[in-house]
């Protein structure tokens, strides 16, 4: 294995993988990539546990056109990440996401569609008697509305989707490399070389963190402060016997969520701010279902609450404790490193807009096809936080 490469990415999830198939199919980029990756099975890959998610109901507009560049990347996937002749096992169900908002949210859920309308988005402004009509099995008496996608928006399949960039990243010509990245090299305001936990060194022109959960401690690395976390998210699976005709994925004002996997459904909600902490373990916590979900599921659906909870597991949002979006770009004084990384929850379906616009970034210097400037590590040092409302 060559001891040298042009790009070294530390992580291949998600992100990761993503930025490495980019590189690949960058015009203008010829040079050697490498990723290190500590989990290649991605069992506890936060792309693999997640709910998998794609929505463009969104506040703050950069994170509007990462979505609205994700799903056209993944309605192309097949094709796109086609190996030896076969394309990618890539499907979107694009049944939508529905927000709902109590009166006193009203307000807000109007200046995000707003903005959503103004930025393409096809997205419905239902009121109670509409949410009533579309969905009979939705209660609506303390709600004051909802928004619908009614396209491009939905779920998929992450572990595919991880997989998938990975295999289309090797088969244009990047090393995997199931290894540990434990330190790093360097001189003042580069990182030179990684060392990894087999032993080896690694010497690099440019290295990416691409870490998810465990992107800060690879920052210190490098010298870099980074305010990401590793925080917990349950996932329940549960059956019902009454079936959601339409049912979307849901989120109630509640803060729980809700969607269709199969016959069955899967749901969740973050714990309350005070009690979201960093939590590497993987454990899911059966009694928050008991105390907090199902109530909300119960009173939200009354068909939930004869709800039989069937299956569960816990994955981790890379959190960024500064203002909950990603943190994307070159740090300004290690002026090879990149930042990938921090992006709360909504890795799995920006992923695609962050690979391409990473991939230009190294390859060009510039940002080309997305301008993901406003996600700069600096916007942290200058106080100036992505305000982001709709955290779901």
């Amino acid at each position: 294995m060559p001891s040298g490469y042009d790009v070294a990415i530390v992580g291949g999830g998600a992100i990761g993988s993503s930025i490495a198939y980019a590189l690949t199919v960058e015009p203008g980029f010829r040079g050697s990539v490498l990723v290190v990756e500590r989990d290649p099975t991605y069992r506890q890959a936060s792309s693999a546990l997640s709910a998998s998610g794609i929505r463009q109901q969104f506040s703050a507009p950069v994170n509007i056109r990462m979505s609205q560049y994700g799903i056209e990347f993944l309605r192309r996937a097949g094709e796109l990440l086609a190996c030896g002749g076969e394309r990618a096992p890539i499907s979107i169900t694009e049944a939508g996401y529905l927000v709902l908002a109590r009166p006193q949210a009203m307000d807000a859920l109007r200046r995000n569609h707003a903005r959503q309308l103004g930025l393409g988005a096809r997205i419905a402004l239902l009121s109670p008697a509409e949410l009533q009509a579309r969905f009979p099995w939705l209660a609506v008496d303390d709600l004051g509305g909802g928004c619908l996608g009614l396209e491009g928006e939905g779920w998929l399949d992450g572990y595919l989707l991880v997989q998938a960039l990975r295999a289309r990243a090797r088969a244009g010509g990047v090393t995997y490399l199931r290894d540990e990245v434990i330190g790093m090299g360097g001189t003042a305001g580069r990182v030179d070389s990684l060392q990894l936990a087999s032993g080896a060194s690694v010497n690099a022109g440019t290295v990416v963190n691409a870490a998810g959960p465990h992107a800060r401690a690879i920052a210190a690395m490098a010298g870099v402060q980074l305010p990401v976390e590793a925080r917990k998210r349950n996932v329940f699976v549960v059956a019902c016997a009454e079936t959601l005709p339409g049912c979307p994925l849901v989120c109630d004002g509640s803060g729980v969520w809700f969607r269709p996997e199969g016959a069955h459904y899967i749901c969740g909600c973050a714990p309350a701010q005070a009690d979201d902490q960093e939590d590497f373990s993987l454990q899911p916590d059966h009694a928050y279902f008991e105390a907090v979900v199902w109530p909300a599921l119960a009173a939200r659906v009354p068909a939930f609450a004869a709800l039989r909870l069937t299956g569960a597991w816990a994955g981790h949002y890379e959190y960024n404790c500064f203002d909950q979006n990603g943190i994307v770009g070159l740090h300004p004084e290690v002026r090879n490193f990149v930042l990938a990384n921090g992006f709360s929850g909504h890795g799995l379906q920006q992923s695609p807009a962050v690979g391409r616009a990473v991939a230009e970034l190294i390859a060009h210097g510039e940002y080309r096809t997305l301008d993901l400037s406003e996600l700069a590590y600096g916007r942290m040092a200058a106080g100036q936080p992505v305000h982001e409302s709709g955290i779901y």
